[in-house]
């Protein structure tokens, strides 16, 4: 597995790829969060976010809205969760296994991060802010065994996986993002958790985070196993050269 050259910051306080492309490019929307004026992007949002929910074929999911960002999902359907259901647990190859609620992170240090965020399929948005718990600090207070190499990512959508090697885990701008642009995280964008990994394409980013599991070595991904790159860092990597996030 390949490292970085980027530094860590400061704590201040989605077939493979070209899959993706072509479906935007048949339903030609591709421009339309672009083109629409602040009122329609708004308007958009809160229609397909509804719809979303209902669309058993998932192109609802591919569709722009407000914002600059688009909807992704791989499941049908995605269970709602606030913070009397949500949980986030912590196992595999740790001292001491975890069971976290949505106030027991909120209760932890907070990191904020501003960078933009790039998809594989192209687009982008500036300056995002993300806020959340450094993903380094639940793996010390699990306390990670030496048999570790790296650490898998669930969600309670049933279907999408993630993972990053510990080391990559362990960088200072990856977290457990319970905020984004200054809201806290709704169900569209993957609320009411997330992982973020900044330097990284947002697929990675998985979205309805429910688990974090410790393990000895790195288990491609939903879209790994269908063609994208599991080291996914923007600019170097799945063919792109987009510029860093930063």
């Amino acid at each position: 597995m390949t490292t970085s050259p980027q530094h860590p910051p400061e704590e201040d306080h989605g077939g493979a790829p070209v899959g993706r492309r072509l479906v935007l490019g048949k339903l030609g929307l591709g421009a339309l969060g672009v083109a629409a004026a602040p009122p329609l992007q708004r308007g958009l949002e809160t229609f397909l976010g509804a719809a979303s929910d209902k669309d058993p074929t998932g192109l609802t999911d591919l569709l722009p809205n407000g914002g600059g960002f688009r909807y992704y999902s791989v499941a049908a359907s995605v269970p709602r969760k606030n913070a009397s259901t949500y949980r986030l647990k912590i196992d595999g190859l740790v001292d001491r296994e975890a069971d976290y609620t949505l106030a027991d992170l909120r209760a932890l240090p907070q990191t904020r991060l501003v960078r933009d965020v790039q998809c594989v399929t192209g687009w982008r948005v500036p300056a995002t802010p993300f806020e959340g718990v450094r993903l380094s600090r639940l793996l010390d207070a699990a306390g990670v065994r030496p048999t570790a190499r790296a650490v898998r990512f669930t969600c309670f959508d049933g279907t999408y996986s993630e993972s990053l090697t510990l080391k990559q885990a362990r960088r200072a701008d990856v977290l457990v993002a319970l905020r984004m642009q200054d809201k806290d995280l709704g169900h569209t964008h993957g609320g009411p958790a997330r992982l973020y990994v900044a330097p990284m394409y947002f697929y990675k980013s998985a979205k309805w985070l429910s688990g974090i599991t410790l393990t000895d070595e790195v288990e491609p991904g939903y879209w790994e196993k269908r063609g994208y790159d599991v080291d996914a860092w923007v600019g170097d990597s799945n063919g792109r050269d987009d510029e860093p996030t930063a």
